[in-house]
């Protein structure tokens, strides 16, 4: 089993950052993407917005291009998400997530309010 926690999550003002950092535990194998997905007020589809890979190769959703960098420390097996100038359409519940064999595993969330 794969455990992910989230944390960072919180309010800021538009045009501010915050760090989210979630910590993956269990059985986690090198080869393996994280990642990190969103879902806002009101929307059933979880939008994927960054992932990356075990050797450091990076995807980002357009939407978050340019303001967010996501990275990660394999001998910690956490992942990063630095988000820059925030917008109000950022404010979403934020989840990490791993994919490692064929299988997907999501964190509980941290919430994100950005306030215009």
């Amino acid at each position: 089993q794969v455990q992910l926690v989230e944390s960072g999550g919180g309010l800021v003002q538009a045009g501010g950052s915050l760090r989210l950092s979630c910590a993956a535990s269990g059985s986690i194998f090198s080869f393996n993407i994280m990642g990190w997905g969103r879902q806002a007020p009101g929307k059933q589809r979880r939008e994927l917005v960054a992932t990356i890979t075990d050797a450091g190769s990076t995807n980002y959703a357009d939407s978050v291009k340019g303001r967010f960098t996501i990275s990660r420390d394999n001998a910690k097996n956490t992942v990063y998400l630095q988000m820059n100038s925030l917008k109000p359409e950022d404010t979403a519940v934020y989840y990490c997530r791993i994919t490692q064999r064929g299988s997907t595993y999501w964190g509980q969330g941290t919430q994100v309010t950005v306030s215009s």
